[in-house]
């Protein structure tokens, strides 16, 4: 009760001042709760944290963000990144040092199965470099590698047309067009691209003509039908309104926007200038009218927009709004039904963290990790600060769990990025996995405790939701790699019912995690085609699948994540389960459909209205079936 008039004045406040509210915030340094190690003071810097922290190491003096390893454990993740060929290719982004915010970010990645062969390929954007952008050397090419069937990929990026060539950041994945091919949106510091499946391998960029380019530095974009009339929609967040001719130096070093625990590195994002954000709507005739004012999601603030995506957030049948942003407050957007969205940020408990302070959101996970019906929310932050547990209360309303949950203490030295519930052990509870790096190179000059190359967390929910637990980092898997990761993309690469993970690292070869986990769980996959009111792909449909006495809910989304966007396939672990009560699904078009499925461990097709239809994985199960009956045979 406390709480929530406390989130409402705050809310009041910041509508009266939203810049008072900014200056308020970025003068508290509250002391986290329950906070691992002792706080110091701390002077202003450029990303918000809650104050300056003594170092964590492990045993062997390391940070404990590159180190903490135990021998023996179970092994989750494989890192199958040179065997899959992904290796071959590498991120470039700006300069090694790091002296401008443009360099450090990084970029996303996206899982798509652009050929319709029904396996999942990769989309890995890339960044540039200052000689690139001035046309002195060739730009780094983004990579889209093709899933040939048997663990490894090859990169046809160029024969594709996807290359980018541009300063790449975030990418999603939608059929803007409702032709049953996925198409691709990338956002650049520079245009966008707009790139249209041309159903025979290759893409066309026609981001000129439909009107989406833009022009300054976006990031993480996402599809969503948020109108309900067929057609997806394009929402692009923006982060900084940058002049690569004046980038920012010595004039802000007096208010510390430059400063690091004392130290001297690159300046931002606080004290510069934010870039708006947009929301295009679809014409359906392949242009798209920015609406952004009329519909209320401009961000007039100003903030540091990251991730974004649209989720029906408090069940009333429309897509919402979700944008997390940088040393700012967090957005929420109700949509209203008529086109337009009402700003709920601060009412709804997403803006800010339990202590009303501003963190540095970067990745955006959802997902119904309780079972209870509602999607709930995380948000990756900047070291010496916590990552953020929302548990959805229903109406809109978020109540933070991080340290109830468990969760709190362990992500105070990390960095994190790229971020996703997934159910990596097909047990019917959702778990959490973040991957991270620190923007600062200085980082590993200085005992703070913290790394430029983190490993990843991976959580275990345990007690029905109540409680997560740390998964051990075991030498020589892919929990124990140390990775200058970004971006990361979820989803079933190899369709064998495990959740894997792609990381977009900054300056380096992507890698890929693939899952290992040894467990006998069953689940089911399912990929929707949305009828003529609904969007081809059906992104913003909802599903409800009953198994085993339990009710699990999965979404069909665009972006997230950090500046990506995942599997839009549904993946349900069902534990012991070995039959399926029944599949209700919600479409866009507000149709509400009732499915049976016959068989566990495997994938199906649903198309609105006709329920079960023939697909590729009909002939994937069979012969999966073939082998497993020959293989008990000998």
């Amino acid at each position: 009760m406390v709480r929530g008039i406390f989130r409402s004045a705050f809310y009041v406040y910041a509508v009266a001042s939203t810049l008072s509210l900014s200056l308020l915030m970025e003068a508290q340094t509250p002391k986290p709760t329950n906070a691992p190690y002792s706080q110091s003071a701390g002077s202003a810097h450029g990303s918000a944290t809650a104050g300056e922290f003594a170092p964590v190491l492990d045993s062997e003096k390391r940070p404990i963000t590159a180190g903490g390893f135990v021998k023996t454990g179970p092994v989750i993740f494989k890192d199958d990144s040179e065997a899959a060929g992904l290796t071959r290719w590498t991120h470039k982004m700006g300069t090694p040092e790091k002296p401008y915010i443009l360099e450090t970010i990084g970029s996303g990645v996206a899982l798509l199965d652009y050929d319709n062969d029904g396996w999942l390929d990769i989309y890995l954007v890339n960044g540039s470099t200052y000689d690139a952008l001035s046309g002195k050397a060739e730009s780094p090419h983004a990579a889209l590698f093709h899933n040939n069937h048997d663990g490894t990929f090859t990169n046809v990026a160029a024969q594709a047309g996807v290359t980018n060539d541009r300063w790449g950041f975030g990418v999603a994945v939608g059929d803007f067009n409702n032709d049953g091919w996925p198409d691709l949106y990338v956002g650049n510091y520079g245009k966008n691209r707009l790139y249209r499946n041309n159903h025979d391998g290759t893409f066309t960029d026609i981001a000129e003509s439909a009107g989406v380019t833009l022009g300054n530095w976006s990031t993480g974009p996402s599809f969503g039908d948020y109108d309900g009339d067929g057609n997806l929609d394009i929402f692009v967040p923006g982060y900084i309104h940058w002049d690569i001719e004046h980038p920012p130096g010595s004039e802000m070093g007096a208010n510390g926007f430059c400063q690091f625990r004392g130290v001297h590195v690159m300046c931002g994002p606080r004290g510069l200038p934010g870039e708006p954000d947009h929301l295009f709507h679809n014409n359906g005739d392949g242009t798209f009218t920015d609406v952004s004012v009329h519909a209320g999601v401009s961000d007039e603030a100003h903030n540091y927009g990251f991730s974004s995506t649209f989720v029906d957030i408090n069940n009333d049948g429309k897509v919402d709004l979700l944008v997390t942003d940088d040393s700012t407050y967090n957005y929420l957007y109700i949509n209203k039904g008529d086109g337009t969205f009402k700003d709920m940020s601060f009412y709804s408990g997403f803006a800010l963290n339990q202590d009303a302070r501003e963190t540095a959101s970067m990745g955006l996970a959802v997902g119904d990790y309780r079972n209870s019906g509602t999607v709930d929310l995380y948000t990756t932050t900047f070291s010496d600060d916590y990552n953020t547990l929302f548990r959805n209360e229903g109406d809109g309303n978020f109540v933070e769990m991080t340290d109830s949950a468990g969760i709190a203490e362990v992500t105070y030295p990390f960095l994190d990025w790229g971020t996703e519930f997934i159910d990596y052990d097909n047990d019917g509870w959702k778990d959490l996995l973040a991957v991270g790096g620190h923007v600062y190179p200085q980082v590993d000059k200085y005992n703070w405790g913290t790394s430029f190359a983190e490993r990843p967390l991976l959580f275990h929910n345990i007690n029905k939701g109540k409680k997560f637990t740390l998964m051990p980092p075991v030498i020589g898997t892919g929990l124990a790699d140390v990775i200058p990761a970004r971006g990361a993309a979820f989803g079933d690469l190899f369709n064998d019912g495990k959740i894997d993970v792609v990381i977009n690292c900054i300056d380096h070869t992507p890698v890929l995690l693939r899952n290992v986990n040894a467990d006998t769980n069953h689940w089911v996959g399912i990929k929707l085609i949305g009828g003529p009111k609904s969007p081809r792909d059906a992104v913003g449909a909802t599903v409800y699948l009953s198994a085993g006495g339990m009710r699990h809910r999965e979404d069909v989304m665009s972006g997230g994540s950090f500046e990506s966007s995942n599997d839009q396939r549904l993946h349900f672990g069902l534990g012991d389960a070995t039959t399926i009560e029944g599949v209700d699904i919600h479409w866009p078009s507000g149709v509400s459909q009732h499915v049976n499925l016959p068989a566990v461990d495997r994938y199906f097709v649903i198309e609105e209205g006709k329920g079960l239809v023939p697909s590729l994985y009909d002939d994937m199960a069979a012969s999966a079936t073939t082998h497993s009956a020959a293989a008990a045979k000998h």
